[in-house]
């Protein structure tokens, strides 16, 4: 029984990875004809649709002023990590994208010591200069050009961390539905001075993409919530390191991207550091770190 279980774990998290990968394959297709603010707030709007069963609970939450100052803090920084996302992804290779989208469980790790008093003792210090020398290997600052698709990326990581730290605070006070919800109407009105500033109007493909990629993300969102319920996260959380072997396969065979094996390599370095740290916390029974897919939009 607890195989079969581990194995619908497996299973769910990576075809979670799938859809993703396909969200991300989207997005770069897309590339820059939409501009990145635009692009996520018309993928956050089509979206609402799935909004629809969670309009309920909202409702019967009867959300504090303090939550609803949380929601909205947590819609700021969401905000800017997708935009930033829209953009690198328009600019870099897809597994570089991938493998640099691996550090915001890091800056979680990073974040709860600092803000919420977690303890962070030397092996996850290490653990995190591991993470980070991971993120070096890839950059590799003087021996390539670092573009601004890179920084943007690093920004994206900071953000999603912040925006998972908020999340925490409140997902042990309201349903998964209020969350979730929340931080759809939040980013939605968030995004759209961002696009209104930039806007081009879009063509009935675009469209059609965009609301692909809602779909592909909230799939996402649902097999990952099928993976937990199945199996703990120290079975799940490596198999997230698929996603960044279809970005490459993906980038080189749709889009003719160069396979990079630094990239890989950095990668791996990341993965294994969150890994790590995951396992600890499942050891000492804590949740601190998120998975990579817990930090997409």
């Amino acid at each position: 029984m607890q195989t079969t279980s581990t194995t619908r774990g497996i299973f769910w998290m990576a075809v979670t990875g799938l859809n993703f990968v396909a969200v991300t394959a989207i997005v770069k297709h897309v590339g820059s004809d939409v501009p990145a603010a635009q692009g996520a707030f018309l993928r956050y709007l089509l979206g609402l649709v799935f909004l629809i069963p969670m309009i309920r609970p909202i409702i019967s939450a009867h959300l504090s002023r303090r939550q609803v100052k949380l929601f909205v803090w947590r819609g700021v920084v969401h905000t800017l990590a997708v935009i930033l996302w829209f953009y690198a992804m328009a600019r870099i290779p897809i597994a570089e994208v991938t493998a640099m989208n691996y550090l915001s469980p890091v800056y979680v790790t990073l974040g709860a010591a600092l803000f919420l008093g977690e303890k962070l003792p030397l092996r996850r210090l290490i653990a995190v200069a591991v993470a980070l020398l991971g993120a070096f290997i890839i950059l590799r600052p003087g021996i390539k050009a670092v573009a601004p698709g890179h920084i943007a990326m690093l920004g994206t990581a900071v953000m999603f961390a912040v925006g998972y730290l908020l999340a925490k605070q409140l997902s042990g006070e309201v349903a998964p539905a209020v969350v979730v919800g929340m931080l759809s109407i939040t980013v939605t009105i968030g995004l759209l001075p961002f696009a209104l500033a930039v806007w081009v109007t879009p063509t009935i493909p675009q469209l059609g993409w965009l609301f692909l990629v809602a779909c592909f993300a909230t799939a996402g969102h649902y097999t990952m919530t099928m993976a937990f319920a199945a199996a703990p996260l120290t079975v799940t959380q490596p198999v997230t390191f698929l996603q960044l072997v279809w970005a490459v396969l993906l980038g080189a065979l749709m889009f003719g991207e160069a396979v990079d094996v630094w990239v890989v390599i950095g990668g791996l370095v990341i993965m294994a550091s969150v890994s790590f740290i995951t396992w600890r916390e499942a050891v000492a029974r804590r949740a601190v770190t998120p998975s990579v897919s817990q930090t997409k939009g």
